[in-house]
């Protein structure tokens, strides 16, 4: 599993923060079949944002999990270090509350048609 406590950010004493899977759509070229619309987004670094700055960053492992330790409050997550304008990779919003884990499920798209 891939975890990272984003620095700059100190959890409350209970755990707060992130957990969650990415994946991608479609996940291959072509005609889509029954069950293969989607994969894991695996291996893959995301960058997440407050107020506008980048406060850490966060790895997917190879299922397209990730847990990332977190304040409460509001964030912005994206693919870190971009390098084409092709697919939609966030930004997702996410609201973190004291003391629990938020629970999301994002596909980003790949833009392959």
């Amino acid at each position: 599993m891939a975890t990272c406590a984003c620095t700059g950010q100190t959890p409350s004493e209970g755990k707060s923060g992130i957990d969650g899977i990415i994946t991608i759509s479609p996940a291959k070229p072509g005609p889509t079949r029954i069950n293969e619309a989607s994969a894991p987004l695996a291996n893959t670094t995301f960058a997440v944002e407050s107020n506008g700055r980048e406060i850490g960053s966060f790895t997917t492992d190879d299922r397209g999990h990730f847990q990332v330790a977190l304040s409460p409050g509001h964030y912005k997550v994206s693919l870190k270090a971009r390098k084409t304008s092709i697919g939609h990779f966030g930004p997702f919003e996410v609201e973190v509350v004291a003391d629990k884990m938020t629970n999301v499920q994002w596909e980003c798209d790949s833009g392959m048609r």
